[in-house]
């Protein structure tokens, strides 16, 4: 468990490196949102998930007594609100933009969905392409096709900017023909509401396609045709929607920025301590309800769960909003800006865009065969967590210096 504990402390340090803390009594921070300070906390976001996609490896997970027990066990269900800073930060920014720069809606689509999502998405999915099929994966010609086009995912990590494209389609023809704000932000906040009630009836994979529950029945998913097994359709898992009331929420508080730092500025720290208490409470609540009625409901043999699968996300829609609003709360008062964070921030979007080959190329060094395999002091998973790291960095550079270059190409 050393991996842990060493890895615990220099995400601790990384924390209190370049730390500021708001000097003089009844003092804040005035530039906790901006640009500078968001970017540093897109990159700890950015590292954080490289440790939740490592974490969540079984070689990692086999080292505990039971699930998110193992090595790096904090980092196991702590995806989302790592994601959650994403969303965040770009629902935030969205509001900032169009407040601060004159015709902002102007080429937007060709500028912020095009240029900064589209074509790297594409880019990715072809660079996935190459690879697994150097791999030595036989995938039917139509899940080659799909994949390429987008309308599947060749890149399981790669929901993301699937996500942030449809909120920001939905944010440029919402905001550009609608002149009522409240409206517009009744209208986003449907969007993505509507985007979890779909997970829930969509579920993990097709178990709408055949005999009620068709795939309780041994090696049936595993051997089902390509297209109903899980990671492939848009939508298929909890992942793609319980992070993103976040996106809202940034929006809400770009918007009245002003007013909620002065409200919080009265009573400080005991409106923090009361952010802090509803988020540790909506956080065991959403625990419970995971617990007691579950995501993975296709798995109970009564059904695809579809109320159950509700019920859960209902629970992390407020545990994902006091998150976040907690987190801004602190920053009015502390916050850290450092080479490395500052760093990350700048290829976060990268990183994460080609972390799953890092994850799969150093496999070996954590299993033989399907079996985890453990050296002498599990020196080799730390030697993976390093390796999945420093290859996550250089894929994530070699991918951004790519996109440029196809930017270049078209004259983008």
């Amino acid at each position: 468990m050393y991996i842990s504990y060493v890895t615990y402390a220099l995400v601790v340090l990384l924390l209190l490196w370049g730390g500021k803390f708001a000097r003089g009594k009844g003092t804040f921070h005035e530039d906790s949102t901006s640009l500078e300070v968001t970017k540093c906390l897109r990159g700890f976001a950015a590292l954080g998930v490289i440790l939740h996609h490592i974490s969540q490896e079984q070689a990692f997970q086999m080292l505990g007594k039971s699930y998110g027990k193992g090595a790096l066990g904090i980092f196991v269900n702590a995806g989302f609100f790592f994601v959650a800073i994403f969303f965040f930060c770009s629902g935030f920014g969205l509001i900032k933009s169009l407040e601060t720069k004159e015709n902002y809606l102007e080429g937007f689509l060709k500028k912020r969905v095009l240029k900064a999502i589209l074509i790297p998405f594409y880019v990715n999915a072809i660079l996935f392409g190459l690879f697994r099929f150097a791999s030595g994966e036989k995938l039917p010609l139509p899940q080659w096709i799909a994949g390429l086009l987008g309308l599947t995912l060749l890149n399981y990590y790669a929901w993301y900017p699937v996500v942030l494209t449809l909120l920001y389609i939905a944010f440029y023809f919402i905001f550009k023909h609608i002149k009522n704000r409240k409206i517009c932000f009744a209208l986003m906040f449907t969007v993505i509401f509507l985007q979890g009630v779909f997970f829930c009836f969509n579920g993990h994979f097709a178990w709408w396609a055949g005999e009620p529950n068709w795939w309780v029945v041994p090696g049936a998913l595993q051997n089902a045709v390509w297209w109903k097994q899980p990671s492939i359709i848009w939508f298929f898992g909890e992942w793609w929607v319980n992070s993103s009331i976040a996106f809202f929420i940034g929006m809400i508080f770009a918007a009245n920025e002003e007013k909620i730092r002065n409200w919080f500025k009265k009573l400080y720290w005991f409106k923090l301590l009361c952010c802090i208490a509803l988020f540790v409470a909506f956080h065991m609540l959403s625990g419970f309800l995971q617990g007691k009625f579950g995501y993975w409901t296709e798995w109970a043999g009564n059904g695809p769960g579809i109320l159950n699968k509700f019920i859960c996300y209902l629970g992390q829609l407020p545990q994902v909003t006091m998150f976040v609003i907690t987190l801004f709360a602190v920053m009015l008062v502390y916050h850290a800006e450092n080479p490395v964070l500052r760093f990350f921030g700048g290829i976060s979007y990268e990183t994460y865009m080609m972390n799953l080959a890092a994850i799969t190329v150093f496999r070996f060094l954590i299993y033989n065969g399907r079996s985890p395999l453990y050296k002498a002091g599990n020196y080799n998973l730390a030697l993976y967590a390093v390796c999945v790291l420093a290859a996550s960095i250089v894929l994530g550079l070699l991918f951004k210096l790519l996109n440029k270059l196809v930017y270049k190409l078209f004259k983008l």
